[in-house]
């Protein structure tokens, strides 16, 4: 469908009510398999990497920018002229509202997309009930060259509008996966071990009997992050090899979810760039 042939989308009408759940209702997300993506660098990477763009939606008020008009022409998907106030209000933006949104489909949560390789580094967020953490977290996983992100449990929804704006985009980048239980992925762990790559599981926890420096993040991991409030959940404590900490000092009492899985990721890569010299 070409620009000119767009459908037209004025008032809120049936239409655009579907996209504006999507914004709020986890159930109407769920059960369609579409999330709406905000923002030029999430939209791009999710062309870039392959996802599936089920619709564009682009202000009808506005000409639209070298990007837009890009993304317009190449991606073969139902095109959206929507006007400037129903646009604003897609977008979350008062003042300069969103030239371009992507409605786009949710990739099946198999553990299977995740590669496992001698390089593993995956992380694993144990029912996490904060969508910016989850987001913030897929992005340090990106900037780290983790494997891959696993959210288990009754969690924050990772294709929330604020876990993929905090993202900026790495949600597309990367695998992440949402799983139900505990128990799953260790059965999945259990299987690649079969395999002969001996992972091995490393709790972060303010009470760790080691700090996160000392212990050996060179070989396949698994790096586990509690739920902010509660930590990890007894059977990840089981689970563990061992726990570590994070010393902190002043008058902080622990560290935020997200920082502590970021300050995790960076040693590992800190010791596999020195381990590879």
């Amino acid at each position: 469908m070409t620009r000119s042939a767009a459908l037209r989308v004025t008032s809120r009408n049936a239409r655009f009510q579907e996209w504006q759940a999507l914004l709020a209702n986890r159930t109407k997300r769920q059960r369609s398999g579409t999330f709406l993506v905000q923002g030029v660098r999430p939209i791009t990477q999710a062309v870039r990497h392959g996802w599936e763009i089920r619709e564009l939606l682009y202000d009808a008020e506005s000409a639209p920018s070298g990007w837009a008009t890009g993304v317009l022409d190449t991606v073969a998907a139902p095109r959206f002229a929507v006007s400037t106030e129903l646009i604003r209000e897609l977008s979350g933006k008062t003042d300069a509202p969103a030239e371009l949104l992507a409605i786009v489909g949710m990739p099946p949560d198999d553990l299977g997309r995740i590669p496992v390789e001698p390089a593993l580094l995956v992380l694993v967020f144990d029912r996490p009930t904060s969508p910016g953490n989850i987001g913030t977290l897929v992005r340090s996983a990106d900037a780290f060259g983790a494997s891959g992100v696993v959210v288990v449990g009754h969690a924050a929804d990772v294709y929330d509008p604020k876990s993929v704006r905090a993202s900026t985009g790495s949600l597309f980048c990367i695998p992440v996966v949402r799983i139900p239980s505990a128990r799953q992925v260790l059965a999945w762990l259990d299987a690649a071990r079969t395999t002969g790559l001996a992972i091995q599981l490393i709790g972060t926890d303010e009470t760790g009997a080691i700090d996160i420096a000392e212990v050996d993040l060179a070989p396949p991991s698994a790096l586990l992050i509690g739920n902010e409030k509660a930590g990890l959940s007894a059977a990840w404590r089981d689970a563990c090899d061992c726990l570590a900490r994070i010393p902190i000092a002043g008058s902080a009492s622990s560290l935020n979810a997200a920082t502590a899985a970021s300050i995790a990721l960076y040693e590992a890569t800190r010791q596999r760039a020195r381990a590879s010299r």
